[in-house]
């Protein structure tokens, strides 16, 4: 920055071009965001909320939360960055009670699960959906909730609302902040635009010690960067209630899977990975005759489709939803439960004999394993994990997953497992080792929070 120049007057020939470009991108997103939203249970009373115009319910609840420094506004896009959220604001809550929050969500599937959380922890926490990052829109947001602090969670920054708080004296934190190979590269190659952005944050709590360097050379100054591990590795506070073990594991009963069956999870799978990992499963079923099949898809709209690939391969699976209820179609010989709800995956892994990651065989980028490795199962995962490297790096090191590079080695893998009980036990021991290295680190994040100077 010249002398005298602020962040936001640095920012603001990036500003101009993103205005310029936005409306541009959101026409040609539109027609496949609406299909997205219809198909994942959204509402078209919910855009409203989206250009920061809130229900009359929605503004009485935000103005009975504590005001002052005790208000946070706390963004999570989906699924996952809101079970980081949830942590996040347990931990908070209960270190200051006295603390209201705001949390927006992204997605339908994401505001269900926040709304499920709010529920559990009374008044003290309000959802919403996320304003769209239009010139004035993110303003309006933030005079109607009047929040002392914004909290991002991994990787969302919105120009215009980081603008925003920026000139209202707001600081705005970026926690449990990931940056991919990918996505590092994409910022690089825009980093002149990127930046200045970037420089507006108040604070980047990095994952690992490793981002920092990153995250200073996208233009964050390096006394505003902090190394407090994961709050989604972090084993504190991980565990899964009892009551929905207990509820899931008679959903499992209802199915016809026993709790002395071994069970194998595919974990957030992606298109055609059901019924390449389900054939998988069909071969191991002629050596393991036990095995049962659990499949949780990334996103359970595809539940029909999916239903339709395994009765090709003669699996007639039955739903959740329909088990929950006591219908469903009758099971084959190899029994396969497929989750068409959300907000459970934590909770089936629990459950789980082994789990294997989705999004690593077909696709590029991988899903996250922490939370199945956290709970101490044995995680095979396939060649593609380019999103989760570091933590893929760290597993790896110290024998707690095992990483494939095809489907017969899966194959194989998988049937010397269940053979072998002591392995599966030692394989998720370690796993749960290696990630002790973050423990704590949901305590760090909530310690920089409070006191955010």
């Amino acid at each position: 920055m010249k002398g005298g120049e602020t962040p936001v007057m640095s920012a603001t020939p990036s500003l101009i071009l993103y205005n310029l470009l936005l409306p541009l991108g959101l026409i040609f997103l539109l027609p496949g965001a609406v299909v997205k939203m219809r198909r994942r249970g959204g509402k078209w009373g919910d855009l409203a909320q989206r250009f920061s115009f809130l229900p009359e319910g929605k503004r009485a609840a935000i103005a009975a939360l504590p005001g002052g420094k005790g208000r946070l506004w706390i963004h999570a896009v989906s699924v996952g960055e809101v079970g980081i959220a949830t942590k996040l604001i347990t931990r908070l809550l209960n270190e200051t009670p006295d603390t209201g929050i705001v949390l927006t969500t992204t997605t339908p599937t994401g505001h269900a699960l926040a709304e499920e959380f709010a529920a559990k922890m009374g008044a003290r926490v309000v959802v919403l959906y996320s304003p769209l990052d239009l010139p004035g829109v993110g303003a309006r947001m933030l005079t109607l909730l009047r929040p002392a602090q914004i909290v991002l969670v991994e990787a969302e920054v919105w120009p215009n609302l980081v603008a925003a708080a920026a000139k209202l004296g707001i600081p705005v934190s970026l926690v449990n902040a990931r940056l991919s190979p990918r996505s590092e590269q994409r910022f690089q190659r825009f980093g002149f635009l990127i930046r200045p952005v970037f420089a507006m944050l108040h604070q980047v709590l990095v994952q690992e010690f490793a981002d920092v360097a990153r995250w200073t050379a996208l233009g964050v100054a390096r006394e505003r960067l902090h190394h407090t591990g994961s709050i989604k590795f972090d084993p504190q506070g991980a565990a899964v209630e009892t009551a929905q073990l207990i509820e899931l594991r008679a959903v499992l009963t209802q199915a016809g899977i026993a709790e002395t069956q071994p069970i194998l999870l595919l974990a957030s799978t992606h298109p055609g990975e059901e019924a390449l990992l389900a054939t998988v499963a069909l071969r191991l079923r002629e050596r393991h005759p036990e095995l049962a099949l659990l499949i949780v898809p990334r996103h359970v709209e595809r539940a029909a489709e999916i239903i339709v690939e395994l009765k090709t391969l003669g699996i007639n699976a039955r739903r959740r939803s329909e088990v929950e209820g006591g219908q469903g179609t009758p099971n084959s010989e190899l029994r396969t439960l497929l989750v068409d709800t959300t907000g459970e995956l934590k909770a089936w892994q629990c459950l789980a004999t082994l789990v294997v990651v989705g999004k690593s065989f077909l696709a590029q980028g991988g899903q996250n394993p922490a939370e199945a490795v956290m709970v101490r199962k044995p995680v095979l995962f396939g060649p593609h994990m380019e999103n989760f490297a570091a933590l893929v790096g760290l597993l790896l090191d110290h024998q707690g997953a095992l990483q494939v590079p095809d489907v017969p080695t899966l194959e194989n893998e998988l049937c010397a497992l269940l053979a072998d009980p002591q392995r599966q036990a030692s394989l998720g021991q370690a796993g749960h080792a290696a990630l002790l290295v973050h423990e704590g680190a949901t305590e760090r994040t909530v310690a920089r929070l409070k006191s955010p100077t």
